[in-house]
């Protein structure tokens, strides 16, 4: 198979993880519709090089080392879960609160803050990082030439910030901006109640040693 055939498969493979709902998603959409379009193209940029992060770690050979010490694979995960946990803390206790949604000045844009968040957020689950290994395990060959050393990081990026991208321009729309005023309050403690769920699930699998 060319180098070109096995980026393709790769990035093919990566796309379908990248649409599957999750923490990722609720973030990036809700990011979009409560702050601003640009507030949420920072975050899927976010999300994008946090998936190159996760990338290069497990050409690197990362994985090998969490397999070897699996106490510390089960720390990150439940430290990843308690920082959902505490997003969806945040979320849930900012639903009541007024809010003003508009393509305001810059000033008024935590546009760093998106960002660092979406980032965190991306990386909050070492599971993604067994995830990249296992795809590249599957179809890179056993000697990987160059370019596709330098290609996969760029398509991850291109595959995660792609569709958060859409993501973010679908969700910060006038129409969902106007649903979301509606419904705040409800909207905010669902995505918070989803986003704990999720946290939840890590560190009981973390702490149970799944």
């Amino acid at each position: 198979m060319s180098s070109l055939s096995v980026f393709l498969s790769i990035l093919a493979t990566l796309s379908i993880g990248a649409m599957s709902p999750g923490p990722s998603f609720v973030l990036v959409s809700r990011i979009a519709v409560s702050r601003s379009r640009v507030d949420g193209l920072a975050a899927a940029v976010g999300m994008g090089l946090g998936g190159v992060l996760f990338s290069i770690l497990a050409l690197a050979g990362l994985t090998a080392l969490l397999s070897q010490f699996g106490w510390l694979y089960l720390a990150l995960k439940v430290a990843g879960g308690l920082y959902l946990a505490y997003i969806a803390y945040k979320i849930w206790r900012g639903a009541s609160e007024p809010l003003e949604i508009g393509e305001t000045t810059a000033a008024n844009r935590a546009v760093g803050r998106s960002f660092m968040t979406a980032f965190l957020t991306q990386v909050s689950n070492p599971k993604t990082i067994v995830v990249y290994a296992s795809i590249f395990a599957a179809l890179l060959p056993k000697t990987i030439p160059l370019e596709l050393l330098v290609a996969i990081p760029l398509g991850v990026f291109a595959v995660e910030a792609g569709w958060y991208t859409i993501v973010a321009l679908a969700f910060s729309a006038r129409h969902p901006r106007r649903i979301y005023l509606a419904a705040k309050k409800w909207i905010d403690r669902a995505a918070g109640a989803v986003m704990a769920g999720l946290g939840l699930q890590l560190v009981v699998s973390g702490l149970s040693g799944r």
